[in-house]
């Protein structure tokens, strides 16, 4: 409304001027004429204030009824647009909830059903536990007698020796008796220098077990560890005294145990028994080292065997160079030969042509045309005495 400020600046600019000019005016007449002059000007003034006043509030009021209108019509545009975007905002965000909503369903049924299949998992991984607990205290019960538990042992290098070697003889042999008498678990037939080595299965888990019980005191779990060095060594001396015979087997021997646990506890803490086991040319080995020592011989073996070949093909080539070699030489000669023959060939038949040309001189009596031609004759004898020479 600025426009209207400056109106009503310019009609109270206008009087301002008015009224100095008139003060003029009457500065100029006399008193009882200025009297009558003011009260006339006055009378004109404040008519002529009411016409102007009046018409400029008609003017004002037209002007701020327009403005009103334009004011209403552009309130109402901006109310239809605004509530048009509002829709349109609503209907989109309506849109996008449903979508997040119609995801986190899938997501939730997603998840509880990989929740419901996690449990039948893990139920079913429990019960596999509850009979593998089963399965494991009947095992316990079984090597509480060392004859189960040296069947145990066996059974296990028996697997290990399959599974490495397969059913070869010549790479191993099971339940072989020696000399002496003794029968041994098995024996791996490695190359020279190691020879054939025995493996016998040995079991100490009584004592381990002592020594190991937290539920018995120090002192007897100290006993217990005396028990079990003890049983330990007498399994080596049984092994080197019954199996590294000389001339017959290998100097040394393999104990093998089971018990990846008992192997640990031996190589970790108890390093006399390793280094008595050494001292004696026995090798205790626990399922992991064997499976090593047994690829390794195979590996070994094969090497070997492929050396062999190696000789075998090379003397083969020795003797295929040989007979190349004869070939060569005979080739040369039958070469030598079928040149030989192709120039007789060619000296025949210059004297055939010769031979024929004579005939048909003497045929019609050209005489004078014959000649005496020894030629021929003295090349194909000298090619003739070249090839009895070769």
């Amino acid at each position: 409304m600025e426009w209207i400020e400056y109106v009503i600046l310019g009609i109270v600019a206008f009087i301002m001027i008015l009224m100095v000019y008139i003060s003029i005016k009457l500065n100029q007449h006399k008193p009882g004429q200025h009297i009558s002059v003011e009260k006339d000007i006055q009378g004109y003034f404040n008519e002529k204030l009411q016409k102007e006043f009046g018409g400029f509030k008609a003017d004002v009021a037209t002007l701020v009824g327009h403005s009103n209108q334009q004011s209403q019509k552009d309130l109402n545009e901006f109310k239809d647009y605004m509530m048009s975007k509002i829709d349109k905002q609503f209907i989109q965000i309506n849109e996008k909830v449903e979508q997040r909503l119609g995801q986190g369903f899938e997501k939730t049924t997603e998840t509880f059903t990989n929740v419901i299949e996690r449990l039948a998992k893990i139920d079913e991984a429990q019960k596999k536990i509850e009979v593998l607990s089963e399965e494991v205290v009947s095992l316990n019960g079984l090597l509480t007698d060392k004859k189960t538990r040296g069947i145990f042992g066996e059974v296990q290098l028996y697997q290990l020796l399959t599974a490495v070697m397969g059913e070869n003889k010549q790479l191993y042999e099971k339940q072989i008796t020696l000399t002496n008498g003794f029968m041994a678990d098995a024996m791996v037939h490695a190359p020279e220098p190691l020879g054939d080595i025995v493996i016998d299965s040995k079991f100490p888990l009584d004592n381990y077990k002592r020594m190991m019980d937290k539920g018995l005191g120090k002192q007897d779990r100290l006993n217990a560890e005396k028990e079990f060095k003890k049983d330990v060594k007498n399994h080596i001396n049984a092994i080197k005294d019954k199996y590294i015979i000389p001339t017959e087997t290998s100097d040394q021997a393999i104990m093998f145990i089971p018990a990846e646990a008992i192997f640990a506890e031996l190589t970790s803490y108890h390093e006399d028994i390793m280094d008595y086991a050494q001292k004696h040319q026995v090798w205790i080995a626990s399922p992991t080292t064997l499976l090593s020592t047994l690829t390794m011989i195979q590996t070994i073996v094969k090497n070997m065997e492929r050396d062999e070949q190696t000789s075998i093909i090379l003397e083969e080539l020795r003797k295929l160079g040989e007979e190349f070699k004869r070939y060569d030489e005979r080739w040369e000669k039958l070469n030598r030969a079928i040149i030989s023959v192709s120039k007789q060939a060619d000296l025949v038949d210059k004297t055939s042509k010769k031979i024929s040309q004579k005939f048909s001189n003497i045929k019609d009596a050209k005489f004078d045309l014959i000649e005496e031609d020894n030629e021929d004759a003295d090349e194909i004898e000298t090619i003739l005495d070249e090839s009895e020479e070769e």
